[in-house]
């Protein structure tokens, strides 16, 4: 039987120690951080196997294309491109959209599948992939060894994992938490014996290995050479990087180029390869390696380096550090940085960003709506004075813009809406056509945003309809406005949209989730349970998606499922009211009842709203006799959820069986006229009233 592997210690002159033949690898990566940036061993890995991919299943490779290209920008060429959306485009001044914090894990999910999808094809032994300095390999990486081990049989694909120490930071706790859980740990190996060789020869060697080397002897060498000596070794190496980066080595220049450049006899050289890297690393979403980048850029360049570049550096590092979480050090920057400068771009720049901390970033205890209003008032004012007209214009409506988030935080909807509307005229008014096109989609968006917060939901989906058509390749378009047209009734019209996102993204639980609602409502219970499975893999950890997958599998007839997801939910969520709710039901369905009123009341008693325990807590009164516990607590239903036509067929149905025909009538006749009730069962219930009347 295969399984993964998690090999500790060093591998001192390569080789594959630790492994059989059974796990004798087909491909081998070096994870370290320091020879590609993000993704130096998953980018390696697809290098390596896409021509392989393109040449048994090319539709593979085109099916994940947006995460081949993210990974491993030189398959670009035989992978087709994705089509551009207007944040693509953008240039990086006019890049106002960032990717969320949870960017590259939807990449990392998307190449796993990709990866399953192949490992599916003919093959008479696992696929083994072996990932060494695992360890020193960016969070992109990490986390994406992670996944892979989660999501991955072993008899399909089987992992070998290769750390240098025993243990990892803990920084790489969800990493370190999948070994311990689907790794067998291999003890270290006596590391092979290396020939003695010259102090020179072994200190070149490992520069040529770009600084990642387990050999003591290397390091030692590399540490006791006198720095000039070094210094040119960097350089040289350096030289031959340069050139593989020009003929399309593209992720060299985010790791191992700007290594030696920092060690080389010119480390001021290194600024721009790392100011380049620190772009790659926001377009990508990779804020780990941002922050680390753009702190090194910011030492290169020095103190005394232009503002434009200071400043910019500075965004970098604080967007950085705010998507990651440590939203206190990153007001600190902002507060220093407007401290030490008098320049209205500086003051306009970080009075927004402290701005967004305040109403957006900060943890729930820490925000202060009123206080990021306050700034952003002093930034539109700041921004009314711009010398330039139309910079000026930008710069006023961008700064509304974030007033207008404000105000939808303190509850004032109508005034976002007139700030997002004078801010869309201003921009026609006085802004050539087709500038700032990816700001004028953003306002747009926004509006639709907020016409549906104020439920004007008709002019909300002509907005939606309006920015898809201007950039009609980005997800989040879609999955907008198909919520809005749920709620206008158009529920194959949210499918479709749906359906595109999917097409378009990589792979993330809230899509399938929707989709899977959705198509329970369609009459499709095979393809809502097939995409709420989908969204459980892809997110193990939602209690939303357990608990709705667990209730279908029981409306389905498949209890022992159910109760997998039902346990595992609570497992890591155990008071969570709808799997408490959901534990309720498989009782109940399993007949002990005792146990299926302990979880309703449970879950009542911490949230009195929950519908589904209103509901399975009256099929036991009804059950019991009990006929007026059941329609109180079916009428709190309805009160909560009208639109239910089953709620009011299981209150009808009370009613019937107690002889109360009239209300029963009522509320059959009420839920025939609802979407996604059983009109035949209602028809037969109805008539059965008519027999039943005196």
């Amino acid at each position: 039987m295969s399984t993964h592997l998690w090999l500790t210690g060093p591998r001192v002159g390569g080789g594959t120690s630790g492994t059989t033949r059974e796990t004798e690898p087909d491909v081998s990566v070096d994870c370290h951080r320091r020879l590609r940036g993000p993704y130096t061993g998953a980018g390696s890995l697809l290098r390596s196997l896409a021509p392989h991919i393109d040449a048994i299943r090319p539709e593979l490779l085109d099916r994940h294309k947006v995460e081949v290209l993210a990974l491993a920008p030189e398959l670009r060429g035989l992978v087709t491109a994705p089509p551009e959306t207007l944040t693509a485009r953008a240039a990086p001044a006019e890049r106002t959209r960032l990717h969320p914090r949870t960017r590259t894990r939807r990449l990392a999910h998307g190449v796993v599948e990709l990866l399953l999808s192949f490992a599916r094809l003919d093959r008479r032994r696992p696929l083994v992939l072996d990932f060494a300095h695992v360890d020193a390999a960016d969070p992109t990486d990490q986390e994406f060894l992670a996944v892979l081990l989660r999501r991955t049989d072993p008899e399909r694909i089987t992992i070998v994992v290769r750390t240098t120490g025993t243990e990892l930071d803990a920084s790489a706790a969800e990493l370190a938490g999948a070994l311990r859980r689907y790794a067998l740990r291999v003890p270290p190996t006596p590391p092979e014996l290396i020939p003695p060789r010259k102090r020179t020869a072994l200190a070149r060697t490992f520069v040529a290995r770009d600084g990642v080397s387990d050999d003591p002897g290397e390091q030692t060498a590399y540490e006791e050479t006198a720095p000039d000596v070094r210094a040119r070794l960097h350089d040289d190496r350096a030289a031959e990087l340069h050139s593989l980066v020009d003929k399309g080595e593209f992720s060299l220049g985010l790791g191992a180029l700007p290594y030696h450049l920092e060690h080389g006899s010119d480390p001021a050289k290194a600024a721009p390869v790392l100011l380049a890297a620190a772009e790659h690393a926001l377009n990508l979403g990779a804020y780990h390696a941002l922050l680390d980048v753009a702190r090194r850029a910011q030492d290169a360049a020095g103190d005394d380096a232009p503002l434009g570049l200071r400043l910019g550096l500075h965004t970098k590092v604080t967007v950085a550090l705010t998507l990651l979480g440590d939203t206190e050090q990153a007001e600190r920057l902002h507060l220093t940085m407007r401290e030490r400068s008098t320049d209205p771009l500086v003051h306009l720049v970080t009075g927004y960003s402290l701005a967004m901390l305040h109403t957006r970033f900060h943890p729930p205890g820490r925000l202060d709506h009123l206080a990021a209003k306050a700034l952003l008032n002093n930034t539109i004012a700041l921004a009314s004075l711009w010398p330039h007209p139309e910079q000026r214009a930008f710069h006023t409506t961008f700064q509304e813009n974030g007033l207008a988030l404000a105000e939808t935080h303190l509850g004032r909807p109508a005034e976002a809406l007139r700030l997002i509307q004078s801010g869309m005229e201003r921009m026609c008014r006085e802004l050539p056509d087709g500038s700032h096109l990816l700001h004028r989609s953003v306002l747009l968006h926004n509006r639709a945003r907020v016409y549906t917060a104020l439920g004007r939901l008709d002019e909300a989906l002509t907005d939606f309809d309006a920015v898809v058509a201007m950039d009609p390749h980005h997800p989040e378009h879609y999955v907008d406005r198909a919520g809005v047209r749920r709620r206008v009734g158009d529920v194959r019209g949210a499918l479709a949209d749906y359906d595109r996102a999917i097409d378009l993204a990589p792979p993330y639980w809230e899509m399938y989730f929707n989709r899977g609602d959705v198509r329970l409502e369609l009459g499709d219970p095979v393809g809502a349970l097939t995409d709420l499975r989908h969204a459980a893999d892809l997110d193990p950890d939602q209690p939303d998606v357990r608990a709705s997958l667990a209730g279908l599998l029981l409306e389905q007839g498949e209890p022992a499922g159910a109760r997998i997801h039902i346990l595992e939910g609570l497992r890591r969520h155990p008071d969570d009211v709808r799997l408490v709710c959901a534990h309720g039901l498989l009782a109940l369905h399993s007949g002990d009842e005792a146990r299926a009123r302990a979880d309703f009341d449970r879950a009542l008693a911490a949230d009195p709203r929950l519908v589904s325990a209103l509901a399975g807590r009256a099929a036991l009164a009804h059950e019991a006799g009990d006929d007026r516990a059941a329609v109180d607590d079916l009428t709190h239903a309805i009160a909560l959820d009208a639109d239910d036509p089953d709620l009011l067929y299981n209150r009808g149905y009370v009613h019937q069986r107690a002889g109360r025909t009239a209300a029963a009538r009522a509320d059959y006749a009420a839920a025939l006229g609802l979407p996604g009730a059983d009109r035949d069962e209602l028809r037969s219930r109805l008539a059965e009233c008519e027999t039943d009347d005196p």
